[in-house]
């Protein structure tokens, strides 16, 4: 997959779309209702963000049911893995990533078999 740099380093400058990729990262995939809960923000910021990330080949998505999971893409080049383990690795401790995780870990009727409560 050519995945052009700018258009993931474009990826990273926003804060959301950083934050859904680190909690990727670390979760391999994701419903929209879990990043909802781990970020506090709402259902359409979120969705906005992961169609970008989705439209730009970062992401991608399956569908079960009514819910859309979300996970890194399959064909990611090796460099931007790299990129997104560096940036991982150097953000466990700092906010808000901290607070992120302890959210989606804490997290009420997290979806165990993959689909939303």
């Amino acid at each position: 997959m050519q995945l052009p740099p700018d258009t993931f380093f474009q990826a990273l400058s926003d804060t959301t779309r950083l934050r859904c990729l680190l909690l990727l990262k670390q979760e391999t995939e994701l419903c929209v209702c879990e990043f909802t809960h781990a970020l506090s923000l709402i259902q359409p910021k979120v969705s906005r963000h992961l169609a970008m990330l989705r439209e730009s080949s970062i992401v991608s998505d399956r569908r079960m049911g009514q819910w859309i999971y979300y996970r890194l893409h399959p064909d990611l080049p090796e460099w931007a893995l790299a990129v997104l383990t560096a940036a991982f690795e150097g953000s466990a401790d700092t906010e808000p990533f901290i607070t992120d995780r302890t959210n989606l870990k804490t997290m009420p009727n997290r979806p165990e078999d993959r689909c939303c409560a």
